[in-house]
């Protein structure tokens, strides 16, 4: 109990935690999010803050919307159609000069929707082996069978002569999970060996819920039409929480897992950027921006139950942790064709294998008051970069002004693979990471494809937005990480990854008043 001020979070969960969805205005959405060199949308203060500058009026926007996740069923408390609140802002703009401006501005987002339900499930593979006398053996795998593995590799020991195994202290790479599979192998004296049981096949079923929401506070100013610079600060409030039931189906008897967790918790970053129109006869705009990483403090909590049809073991814990999320560039560019045709692009660069799990090593008292001080956990860190990738992120748009009072929008967004293909959730990490893990399941997403359209009405001071957003993902899903036993192949432990989606619609509304 004295380790649990020192606690860190794994590479999956957190990855989770460090990105974002195209979400905003309706006609941000719409024009799939490239505005960061056109400006003048209020979404823009959390990516290019620059793009407050080119207001010249006040305004405020509240959107709201709905989701719904494709080719799944509901789960539990999960439904696969929500309700969501996504922004609420506004700018005020003051005049400095005939053609220069400093404007502040305001804006709530819901800048990563955790709502997903997660379906999988496979039969084991039947591998075979022969044995010291030429017979052919055949076996399976089993979430037990890593338990195993582990005891046989020593990082599991008895600690009585009852011949039940409990995890060792002294090995930070057993979770808690194996603390109660331990209970489920059996163990002879006679000749120091291990046994376990095998499965057929698994199946899962998860919710995730929750929201980040993002605050930004932005200060920006337009000088004689040519630059603009901004400033944005951002604070955010994190609330994630899963439930997942993983059941295997074993020899004589089934096992259910259940897991419940919940992460909270709090981040500050800041976001500066600019916007220049370079020929003064032109429209033609360039945009820079840079995002610092997100410092994150975080609490995550967990309650495991593994129920075997007879009785139940579980096992539960809460930490807190910091996670830092790396640094964020973006590079734009738009052109506009009087007041009919607006176009933009904008590139995007994070290399999330650069992220920082860190533990919390306590109170620290200085000049300024009292913090809480932590240091990098090194060995989950490596994992990390050995898991995660750089994302690129390529956003194209189009706004179309047939009269002036009606738009028609169009985006595309191709965001890159965060996760190497051949990345896995490793439990066998010397770290309180995977010491606290309660699951042993990891999903490695490849590329996401957006596709977004969108209308505007204006009536007077006041704006009407819809738009539509679809997103596509696929991923690779495995419910625990291989292990391959060349001293004895019977004790391999090998399952197929399954492939899994991630199709979402949004529709989404926009209200906006002009000041």
């Amino acid at each position: 109990m004295g380790t649990l001020p020192m606690m860190a979070q794994e590479t999956y969960e957190n990855a989770k935690i460090a990105t974002q969805d195209l979400n905003g205005t309706a006609r941000y959405v719409g024009m799939g999010g490239a505005l960061e060199a056109l400006g003048a949308d209020i979404t823009t203060i959390g990516t290019n803050p620059a793009g407050i500058g080119m207001f010249r009026k006040g305004t405020a926007s509240v959107s709201f919307g709905v989701n719904s996740q494709q080719d799944v069923a509901d789960f539990a408390t999960g439904k696969t159609t929500k309700m969501s609140f996504d922004q609420a802002g506004f700018v005020a703009s003051m005049r400095t000069d005939y053609d220069s401006w400093v404007n502040f501005g305001f804006n709530y987002r819901k800048s990563t929707n955790f709502n997903y339900i997660l379906g999988a499930a496979d039969k084991f593979p039947v591998l075979q082996h022969i044995d010291e006398n030429g017979n052919i053996q055949y076996h399976t795998a089993s979430q037990n069978k890593l338990t195993y593995a582990k005891a046989k590799n020593g990082l599991l020991y008895k600690t009585s002569g009852n011949g039940e195994p409990y995890w060792s202290e002294s090995y930070a790479s057993c979770s808690q999970l194996d603390d109660i599979y331990s209970q489920y192998l059996n163990y002879d004296d006679r000749d120091n060996t291990w046994y376990y049981d095998e499965a057929t096949d698994y199946m899962m079923n998860r919710q995730q819920k929750g929201s980040i929401g993002e605050y930004d506070l932005n200060l920006s100013g337009n000088y004689k039409n040519k630059v603009y610079l901004g400033l944005t600060l951002g604070l955010y409030d994190v609330n994630y929480k899963h439930f997942g039931e993983y059941t295997e189906h074993l020899n004589g008897f089934n096992l259910l897992v259940s897991d419940d967790r919940h992460i909270k918790g709090t981040g500050v970053d800041l976001k500066a950027g600019i916007i220049l129109r370079p020929i003064d006869e032109s429209s033609f705009r360039i945009g820079a921006y840079v995002h610092t990483p997100t410092w994150y403090d975080l609490t995550t909590s967990n309650h495991t139950v593994v129920t075997d049809g007879s009785m139940s073991r579980s096992a539960g814990e809460s930490y807190d942790f910091k996670l830092y999320t790396p640094w964020k560039f973006g590079i734009s560019a738009g052109h506009t064709f009087g007041s009919l045709l607006a176009l933009g692009a904008t590139f995007e660069f994070a290399d999330y294998s650069s992220m920082d799990t860190r533990y919390n090593t306590g109170r620290v008292y200085d000049g300024w008051g009292a913090y809480e001080d932590s240091e990098s956990d090194d060995v989950m860190n490596r994992h990390t970069e050995e898991t995660l990738q750089g994302v690129a992120t390529v956003k194209v748009g189009a706004e179309l002004r047939p009269v002036p009072t009606m738009s028609v929008r169009l985006g595309y967004n191709y965001v890159s693979p965060m996760y190497n293909k051949d990345g896995f959730k490793d439990g066998t990490l010397s770290t309180d990471g995977s010491y606290y893990s309660s699951a042993t399941d990891y999903t490695n997403w490849k590329s996401t494809n957006r596709i977004t359209c969108g209308m505007g009405f204006k009536a007077g001071r006041m704006n009407l937005d819809v738009a539509y957003q679809y997103s596509a993902t696929k991923g690779e899903f495995s419910p625990f990480m291989n292990y391959w036993d060349n001293d004895n192949r019977a004790d391999d432990n090998i399952c197929n990854a399954v492939s899994v989606d991630n199709k979402r619609h949004q529709v989404l509304f926009t209200l906006g008043y002009t000041f």
